[in-house]
């Protein structure tokens, strides 16, 4: 056990907290023990975090820091949900039920001591309990490292998913790697993004459970033989060059207020052979370790920088790693409940969440033909009725391909399968089409010396689905029509949700109280009950009500800022204008910067602008260079702009290293959402969901979700513009250069202008001129061609906010209008219509 699985270890005792001898328990001691173990009566809950903090920290409550003070909380907490966790496997596995099983290469989880706290219905007593303690619950929550295991939308999805399916009491599972550093930690340094390890497991975690018994031997490189076997036919063999084990570690996913806890299952590489004791001896110590650290650098950090060879093999290696784990320990589970194959499809289904973990198909291909001796056709029956596909994703850079090269030399067995793959499906291609020879390679798997994941993955699954109602409809209509008309009953559309425990009831409690004042309880759980808001959005009382709660949380927000950054802004006056995504090109922070920069010029005109604060929160990938830039530009502008005095309407604030936890304290506060993505780029989005609950006005395209949201709170209540998709792809195929746009608007030109000519980086007055340059050229995000519209957009934008009653009622009816995207909802289309899966109640005892 490790130093950081140590500092977390409990001894299991249940004493209080006396500082006498511990003597062995009687008989009615010993049943105390076990009910205090999971009583959720405040005496057992103070007695517990007692028994922690002195037996599993080694501390009495006056010696213990706040870092004891939270595993020792946690560990009593993490007791409750055990009782849960193994009465939910003992209800599913008697019911023998069909169960789900996510793999996901991102499980952003944020923290889980509150959430753990309001899924079991106790945060209020424990607040009092620690009270009584002089101990602030939220302090302590602040002293939980933010597990970085993703890095954005995709990975916030899945944890979103995985919460909902236990609060729906699905029997389901998710699977990743247990990224010892995660996504980097975001360091600003004279104004670009430098990147840290973030180290989120230094202290441990106190709710994993590591599960060495289950640990999967995987290995990589070598050769394939075809070798008799004992049947007197012939078989694959596989010897790889080297192997690495797969080391599982639990945690907990509670159901909010129910009995269900399900598995989130996260893989950690350890080295086959730790340690060479011979070459120790020798004198070479650095190679008597070199095998431990070249496997364990593959779940070391997420998504490795793949620039160059060493990274792309080292990302190949890390998705295959957490793909094969996976599929072993699904098929073993499969066979120690029901001894037998020939029922997979009928009690599994495994959900790949985008192309990462595509290469699944080819692996149980591998486990089923080579392991399990079975036929080619039943076990690619098998195969196609287990999986199902989400695709993430409409940019081709982003549908993952791997040359042939790399890909036969790590994964050679996995080549050949994948080859025969291709073979069989391109013979059915051609059938359907016999008169069509170029669509059979048009379609194919294996083209131009790269392996296309994404068509591997439609290929080998049953169910296809977009995230959005555009992007799925633009995905079987442009970039897979042809699988799409060949099987076109495979492709759905199951629109992205957010789940309303933790982005209204934990992120925005006194939303939430207010909330249920007017509706009643149970909408936390059922979140289409918010449409009965509807009857008070023109009630004085409840808007003045709104109005306080946000002003309540911008308040807080600007004390953030304060700390973060140095800048201090109005939170009274100002509207708090959100910009919080990954940073790329197409989400289009660049137009919003440009817009800004405009604003700041009409405010020292003397122009009547309405204050604002523009707030930032974006990572770029630390080999994305144009990103890198943007947030360069950003923090020059921020720096010109916030030490004017002359403008004090327009401040710019890119608050760094954002995350789950920062995202919790900016969704409260904003007043408006930037969803400004180029039209036919953003496959979903949820943080427009997140922010729309929360009473944000949404300025946005006719992209991904953001249609779905105006569908739902009406033309009114959202601030539209750009063009539209058919538009961007017509300018795109007239090479249109951002230079006519540039021409066409005065403003545009002179933002341009004063950005090329070094004026907010007079040092380096060349810096950003290659970068404006290059869209004057080739506009390919319609960043340019926008700008007009966004600028008309943002003016409607500024009047609407000098409208106080009419602007707080157009912010209810954001929230009782947005309950529709709850994921709630999209794992129920999920389950019923993908999965085939059903909830089984847990009950203890």
């Amino acid at each position: 056990m490790s130093n950081a699985e140590l500092s977390y270890a409990s001894t299991g005792s249940t004493s209080g907290p006396s500082t006498g001898d511990v003597h062995a328990p009687q008989s009615g001691q010993s049943a105390r023990s076990a009910e205090d173990r999971t009583s959720m009566a405040p005496t057992a809950l103070q007695r517990a975090f007692f028994d922690h903090l002195k037996f599993s920290r080694g501390h009495e409550l006056e010696q213990a820091t706040a870092l004891d003070r939270f595993a020792a909380l946690a560990l009593a907490v993490r007791d409750r949900l055990m009782e849960r966790w193994t009465a939910t496997d003992r209800a599913v596995t008697k019911a023998e039920a069909k169960r789900v099983y996510y793999l996901s290469a991102e499980f952003l989880t944020g923290r889980a001591l509150l959430g753990n706290l309001q899924a079991l219905g106790v945060e209020r007593d424990v607040r009092e309990v620690l009270r009584e303690l002089c101990i602030d619950l939220d302090e302590l929550i602040e002293q939980e490292p933010e597990p970085g295991l993703g890095n954005g939308g995709l990975g916030r999805l899945a944890a979103c998913f995985l919460e909902s399916m236990a609060s729906l009491a699905l029997p389901g599972m998710g699977y990743g790697i247990r990224y010892e550093f995660g996504i980097f930690e975001q360091v600003i340094r004279d104004g670009q993004q430098r990147e840290r390890a973030d180290e989120w497991l230094r202290f441990g975690n106190p709710w994993e459970v590591r599960r060495p018994e289950h640990t999967v031997e995987i290995g990589f490189g070598g050769e394939t033989q075809l070798v008799p076997s004992e049947d007197g036919g012939y078989r694959m063999v596989w010897t790889p060059a080297d192997t690495v084990l797969g080391v599982p570690h639990d945690l907990p996913v509670a159901g909010y207020q129910n009995e269900t806890v399900n598995t989130l299952r996260l893989w950690s590489a350890r080295a086959g052979r730790e340690f060479d004791f011979q070459l120790f001896n020798d004198g070479d110590y650095v190679e008597a370790v070199q095998d431990k650290n070249a496997s364990e650098v593959i779940s070391k950090v997420l998504y490795p920088n793949d620039n160059f060879e060493k990274g792309r093999e080292l990302r190949l290696r890390q998705e295959y790693f957490f793909v094969a784990c996976s599929i072993r320990d699904i098929v073993r589970r499969h066979i120690d409940q029901f001894g037998r194959l020939d029922n997979l499809a009928d009690k599994v289904a495994i959900q790949l969440n985008d192309t990462h973990p595509a290469v699944a198909v080819a692996e149980l291909m591998r486990v089923l033909v080579d392991h399990h001796r079975l036929a080619w056709d039943r076990a690619w029956e098998l195969c196609v009725g287990v999986f199902g596909f989400t695709n993430h994703t409409l940019m081709p850079e982003a549908l993952e391909t791997w040359p042939v090269e790399l890909f036969s030399r790590v994964l050679p067995r996995h080549h050949e399968l994948i080859v025969e793959i291709d073979r069989r499906f391109t013979r059915e291609v051609m059938t359907a089409y016999p008169h069509d020879r170029d669509k059979a390679q048009s379609m194919a798997i294996i083209a131009d010396g790269e392996i296309h994941m994404a068509r591997l993955a439609v290929v080998g699954s049953h169910a296809v689905n977009g995230v959005a109602a555009l992007h799925s409809e633009l995905l079987q209509t442009r970039v897979m029509r042809d699988f799409a008309e060949l099987y076109p009953g495979k492709f759905s559309n199951k629109t992205n949700g957010v789940t309303p425990r933790r982005w209204m009831v934990a992120c925005n409690p006194q939303l939430s109280t207010l909330v249920t004042e007017r509706i009643g309880d149970g909408w936390q759980t059922d979140l289409d009950r918010l449409e009965g808001l509807m009857a008070h959005v023109d009630d004085p009382i409840y808007l003045k009500r709104l109005a306080d709660i946000k002003l309540h949380h911008k308040q807080h927000l600007a004390t953030i800022i304060d700390d973060l950054i140095d800048l201090q802004v109005d939170p009274k006056t100002a509207i708090f204008d959100v910009h919080i995504k990954r940073l790329h090109e197409y989400k289009r922070q660049l137009l919003n910067l440009l817009h800004i920069v405009a604003l700041y010029l009409e405010a020292k005109r003397g122009g009547d602008v309405t204050p604002r604060v523009f707030i930032f929160g974006a990572k770029a990938a630390p080999g994305y260079r144009e990103a890198k830039e943007i947030i360069h530009l950003i923090h020059a502008v921020a720096n010109v702009i916030n030490h004017d005095p002359r403008t004090p309407q327009v401040r710019v604030a890119f608050l760094p290293n954002y995350r789950v936890t920062l995202a919790e304290r900016i969704i409260p506060a904003a007043d408006v959402s930037e969803q400004i993505s180029t039209a036919g780029k953003e496959a979903s989005g949820t943080g427009n969901m997140k922010l729309a609950l929360n009473g944000a006005m949404t300025i946005g395209t006719l992209d991904g979700a953001n249609i779905e949201i105006r569908e739902a709170v009406g033309d009114d209540n959202f601030f539209l513009f750009g063009m539209t998709v058919d538009e961007v792809q017509a300018r795109l195929r007239d090479h249109a250069a951002g230079r006519i746009a540039y021409e066409a608007s005065p403003v545009l030109q002179e933002v341009v202008d004063l950005i090329r000519e070094g004026f907010f980086n007079p040092e380096q007055p060349d810096l950003f001129r290659p970068m404006m340059d290059r869209l004057l050229d080739h506009d390919e995000y319609c960043v340019f061609a926008d700008f007009e519209a966004y600028r008309m957009a943002q003016q409607k934008v500024g009047q609407a906010y000098r409208d106080g009653a009419g602007w707080l009622r157009m912010s209810a009816v954001n929230i009782a209008m947005n309950g529709r995207f709850s994921s709630d909802r999209t794992i129920r289309q999920y389950a019923e219509e993908i999965w085939g899966v059903a909830p089984v109640p847990t009950h203890r005892g």
